[in-house]
């Protein structure tokens, strides 16, 4: 998914300073772009925590009706530095790169892109989709992995049940559950659903930063009401967290990892280090949709975005930057 903000906020981000219970990140609305726009809720990043564990961007959407909203219509854009990961609960999404990986996105089944050096995709809800509703997050690449060849990985985890729950877990391991998907740092991503009235307690890693994201129902985390849409943060030390569903059931998104100890430099839909990378970024995707050039600086005599078969719908341009030099937010 693309960041679609005309004025995309530009964000160093580093590990918050300890944190010492669970914080309540509440979302902001931002507009996916079509004639119609369909909305998606950010929790991730916000200037109060921008890091939890790698995961860097967290948009929720749905579900909407997509005769109504447009669905999801994201022609080709780019990533740097980053992984992607598409998680539905109703719908099916297309998803094309230039990697050459096309896949279908279908619910219970992770879809991940490692975007690495540099790749670009374009996602379009299908046209047997009626309902759409979702997640998609992105995971920032350590240095040491930050400039690898852009990949694609698909894995649909077995559900591990007990009375009341069931839970899926598309990264990591938890529960003694543990997905085969890549990661280049620790990380944890769940699914969890809960019957009304059900308490589960879980183990978690006390090394790991946490993020809880309700999806639908009522809960309550470590005693602690959490709303719809809202995030809650969980710091580094704890080593079990107890969800517990109201009257309704319960539907959250489980995601962790240790913190990555790197500060990254966020903007539009790149992950660099620098101000001189993400204008170096933007400005080789520019010349790659505009044929100004034939390859981008840097990149070895090769597209840094790759190509697209023809006859797709025309790339998104970058915003233009900021005036000012690109630097942390206060």
């Amino acid at each position: 998914m693309s960041n679609t903000e005309a004025v995309p906020r530009e964000m160093l981000c580093e590990a918050a300073g300890a944190a010492t219970d669970i914080e309540i990140l509440a979302p902001r609305a931002v507009p996916l772009g079509g004639p119609r726009a369909m909305d998606v809720r950010r929790t991730l990043p916000q200037r109060q925590r921008s890091l939890i564990g790698a995961w860097c961007f967290l948009d929720h959407y749905g579900p909407d009706r997509v005769g109504a909203t447009g669905g999801m219509r994201v022609p080709r854009h780019p990533h740097t530095g980053l992984q992607t990961v598409s998680w539905l609960f109703t719908g099916e999404v297309e998803h094309r790169d230039s990697a050459g990986f096309h896949a279908m996105v279908r619910p219970g089944e992770i879809n991940l892109m490692t975007a690495g050096r540099g790749i670009s995709h374009s996602e379009f809800s299908t046209p047997d989709t009626d309902v759409l509703h979702g997640a998609q997050l992105w995971v920032a690449l350590p240095d040491t992995a930050r400039h690898m060849e852009p990949t694609f990985e698909s894995y649909r985890p077995e559900p591990v049940t007990g009375e009341g729950w069931t839970l899926r877990v598309f990264l990591g391991s938890l529960s003694g559950s543990t997905s085969p998907v890549t990661t280049h740092s620790p990380l944890l991503g769940a699914e969890i659903l809960l019957e009304p009235g059900t308490s589960l307690e879980l183990a978690t890693d006390p090394a790991f930063e946490h993020g809880v994201l309700l999806d639908a129902g009522s809960l309550h985390l470590d005693g602690h009401p959490v709303a719809v849409d809202h995030l809650a943060f969980l710091p580094v030390g704890r080593d079990s967290l107890t969800l517990t569903a109201g009257d309704d059931p319960v539907r959250v998104l489980l995601i962790g990892g240790e913190p990555l100890g790197e500060k990254i430099l966020m903007w539009w839909n790149f992950v660099g280090r620098s101000h001189e990378e993400i204008v170096s970024y933007r400005e080789q995707w520019q010349a790659e949709i505009g044929a100004e050039h034939p390859a981008g600086p840097g990149t070895g005599g090769t597209l840094r975005f790759g190509t697209f078969p023809a006859g797709e719908p025309a790339a998104l341009p970058a915003p233009a930057l900021p005036t000012t030099r690109l630097r942390p937010r206060s």
